[in-house]
């Protein structure tokens, strides 16, 4: 049995996050995990490794995401794998998946004020 180590994300709580939201929070392991390899620090980059692997796994299973954006999910998921483990990655992967993930964590960011600015116009 896998070691579940997003317990609230994986007992339903992820379900509650806008694609952006899941990715941008897959984004954030990416980094993690980029960040202890690229420094050799073994011990965060497995933890990082699982944690981020374990996202992409519950947005590509989220049934929101399905046909292309699903295989997007898992390309990219697929690209992460590649970075550490194929010796034929180009040069650029790093840089190249620190710029998609980017992109969501920013949108996620936006979409969070948008919604604390809904809720305060919202309050008496």
């Amino acid at each position: 049995m896998t070691k579940v180590l997003h317990k609230n994300a994986a007992a339903g709580g992820w379900a509650r996050l806008e694609l952006v939201e899941q990715l941008g929070n897959v984004g954030s392991e990416v980094e993690r995990a980029i960040r202890a390899h690229e420094a050799g620090r073994t011990d965060r980059f497995e933890s990082a490794l699982e944690r981020a692997l374990e996202l992409f796994d519950l947005t590509a299973a989220d049934p929101r995401w399905r046909g292309h954006r699903c295989q997007e999910i898992l390309r990219a998921r697929e690209e992460f794998c590649r970075l550490f483990f194929d010796p034929d990655a180009p040069p650029d992967s790093a840089r190249g998946l620190r710029r998609y993930f980017l992109g969501f964590a920013w949108a996620a960011r936006k979409l969070h004020y948008r919604r604390q600015a809904d809720s305060s116009a919202e309050r008496p």
